[in-house]
C-alpha cells in the first residue's frame, strides 16, 4: 500500500507502485489538507463578494463573467465536456496510471479546493485498473494539459470511456459494475481537474525511467563492442576522467571498466593505436547524456512534487489567488533536452554497429563466414541508420513554438505535451537501435574466439544464445531483434543491476 502523502514522492517510489502494483490511499495529513482547503472555499462560497477564476467566473477570454450561484455546478461540468476535445492515439495505459497517481498527489496538498471525494476517486480507479481513454493531441502546456485531463476526468462523472478488464468500455457502464454513482463536480473540482500538468509529466516519468535502463545497456553494449572491435582500454584508464570530472563521464568509464575486468581480449596485444570515436569517447558522451538525464530528473521531479492548477487557494492566509503554475515550460524545455540526450546514445551506438560490420580488425565483412552469398548484418545497420534518422527529426524543439489561443488571453505556450510524445518515440526508437547494437557486437564478438570477454560479458552472451543463436547463414533479422528487445527487458537489466 502506498500513501498519497504531501511528502515527498520519488521517481523509485513511482517505478516500484508501477512495478509490484501497490494500491494507494490518502494519508491522514492529506486528508486533513484536503478537508482545510474546502471548507475554506465553502465559507467563501457562502459570501461571494468579489470574482474568484474559474470559480464564480467563466474560463480563459471569458474570465470577467460573472456566473450565478445557481449555476456553479453547470459551470464545473460545461468546463470539462467542452474541453475533452482530444484525437489522435490513445495513450498508453502504463501512462495514463502515472497520471491518476500524479494527479491525485497534485490535489493532496491541500491549495485546490477540492472535496475529499474526488480524490478519493481518482485513488479508486487506479486501484481497481481503470483506465481513462485519453488522446495524445489536444495540450498547448499552457493552462495546463487541457484536453487530455479532460478525457481523464469524464468517466469520474460516468462521460467518456475507459479500458477496463482489456475492453474498451462506456464509462457509465463500468461505474455501474463497481457500483459507483458517477461524481457531481462542485465549485472548483473540475477547473482543479483540468488545470495541471500531469500529462506531460506522466510522459517525462515514463521516459526517465525507461532512459535509466537505456543509459546502463549503452554502457553494456559499448562493452561487448570494445572488446567485439578488439579496443585499447586507456580511453577508459581513471587518471584521463579525474583531470575532467564530470559526474557521468566518471561513471561511465567505471562501468565499462568493471564489464571488461578480467577480459581475455581486452589484454591481448593491440595494434591500433587508437580506436573510433565511438568507442574510444564512449565515457565522455554516454556520461554527458547520463548528466543531462540526471539534471531532467531533478526538475521533473520539482514539478511532481508541486501544485499546478489555478486559481490556487491558502487558506491560513485566508487568499485565493490566480497565477500561472499549469504552465508547462518548465516540462518543455527538459523533455525537449531528455529527447536529444537520448538521440545522442542511439547516435554513438549506430556508428560502432557501422565499425563493426565494416571487415576491420579481423572481422569479416558484415559479420558473415561467406560475405557475398550471405549478406549477414549488412541490413542491421541500415535499420539502426533509418533509427537513428527519425530520432533527429524528433529532436526538433517543440517548446521553441508558441501559437497564441484563447482570444489571446493564453499569448504564450509552452508545447510541453507535444515534446513529451515525442521523447516517448525517441525512447522507443532507442529501445530498438541498441537491441540492434547487441545483436551485433554479440556476433562480432563470435569471431574473437576462443579468447574470451569477462566473465559477466560472457555469461550474458550465453544466456543470450539460448534465445537467439549465432548468426551463421542469412535469416530474418527482425525476428532476432524482437527476441533481442524482449531479452534484454527480462534478462540483461537483472544482471547487470
Amino acid at each position: 500500500m502506498h500513501q498519497i502523502d504531501p511528502d515527498h514522492l520519488s521517481l523509485e517510489s513511482i517505478a516500484t507502485i508501477l512495478r509490484e502494483n501497490h494500491p494507494l490511499e490518502l494519508s491522514d495529513e492529506a486528508r486533513r489538507r484536503v478537508r482545510h482547503c474546502r471548507a475554506y472555499l465553502e465559507e467563501k462560497m457562502l459570501h461571494p463578494r468579489e470574482l474568484y477564476y474559474g470559480i464564480n467566473t467563466g474560463f480563459g477570454s471569458l474570465c470577467n463573467i460573472r456566473i450565478s450561484d445557481n449555476d456553479i455546478e453547470q459551470l464545473q461540468h460545461n468546463l470539462v465536456v467542452s474541453h475533452a476535445a482530444g484525437t489522435g492515439d490513445p495513450v498508453p495505459p502504463e501512462i495514463v496510471r502515472i497520471m491518476l497517481l500524479l494527479k491525485a498527489q497534485n490535489l493532496c496538498y491541500g491549495f485546490s479546493g477540492v472535496r475529499e471525494v474526488l480524490v478519493d476517486r481518482l485513488i479508486d480507479f487506479f486501484n481497481a485498473g481503470i483506465n481513462p481513454v485519453i488522446f495524445e493531441l489536444g495540450s498547448l502546456g499552457a493552462s495546463g494539459d487541457l484536453a487530455p485531463l479532460a478525457h481523464l476526468t469524464l468517466p469520474l462523472a460516468g462521460m467518456g470511456e475507459v479500458w477496463y478488464e482489456n475492453r474498451r468500455q462506456r464509462a457509465d457502464v463500468v461505474l455501474q459494475l463497481r457500483g459507483w454513482e458517477p461524481l457531481t463536480f462542485k465549485a472548483k473540482e473540475a477547473l482543479a481537474m483540468l488545470n495541471g500538468t500531469q500529462f506531460s509529466a506522466a510522459y517525462a516519468v515514463w521516459c526517465l525511467l525507461e532512459s535509466r535502463r537505456l543509459s546502463a545497456q549503452a554502457d553494456l553494449n559499448a562493452a561487448i563492442g570494445f572488446d567485439a572491435f578488439n579496443c585499447r582500454l586507456s580511453p577508459l584508464n581513471e587518471r584521463i576522467h579525474q583531470i575532467r570530472p564530470h559526474a557521468g563521464q566518471l561513471a561511465v568509464a567505471a562501468t565499462l571498466r568493471q564489464w571488461l575486468a578480467g577480459s581475455a581480449i581486452a589484454d591481448a596485444e593491440k595494434t591500433s593505436v587508437q580506436d573510433p570515436y565511438s568507442f574510444r569517447c564512449v565515457p565522455q558522451v554516454h556520461g554527458a547524456s547520463r548528466d543531462a538525464i540526471a539534471h531532467i530528473e531533478q526538475m521533473v521531479l520539482t514539478e511532481l512534487n508541486s501544485v499546478t492548477d489555478n486559481p490556487n487557494i491558502f487558506p491560513d492566509a485566508d487568499l485565493i489567488l490566480s497565477g500561472g503554475n499549469f504552465h508547462a515550460q518548465p516540462l518543455a524545455l527538459p523533455l525537449d533536452y531528455l529527447a536529444l540526450a537520448l538521440a545522442e546514445l542511439g547516435n554513438i551506438a549506430e556508428r560502432r554497429i557501422y565499425q563493426l560490420i565494416g571487415g576491420q580488425r579481423g572481422l569479416p565483412d558484415f559479420l558473415t563466414k561467406n560475405p557475398g552469398l550471405h549478406s549477414g548484418m549488412m541490413i542491421a545497420q541500415y535499420t539502426a541508420a533509418a533509427i537513428v534518422s527519425q530520432n533527429k527529426t524528433l529532436c526538433a524543439p517543440a517548446s521553441a513554438d508558441s501559437i497564441v489561443s484563447c482570444n489571446g488571453q493564453e499569448d504564450h505556450v509552452s508545447m510541453a505535451a507535444n515534446g513529451a510524445t515525442k521523447a516517448r518515440r525517441v525512447v522507443q526508437n532507442l529501445e530498438r537501435l541498441l537491441a540492434i547494437e547487441f545483436m551485433v557486437a554479440v556476433q562480432a564478438l563470435e569471431f574473437r574466439r576462443p579468447l574470451q570477454s569477462s566473465r559477466q560479458i560472457e555469461a550474458i552472451v550465453e544466456k543470450y544464445r539460448e534465445v537467439v543463436p549465432r548468426l551463421e547463414d542469412d535469416r530474418i533479422l527482425s525476428n532476432d531483434m524482437e527476441q533481442t528487445v524482449a531479452f534484454l527487458r527480462d534478462v540483461v537489466n537483472t544482471l547487470s543491476a
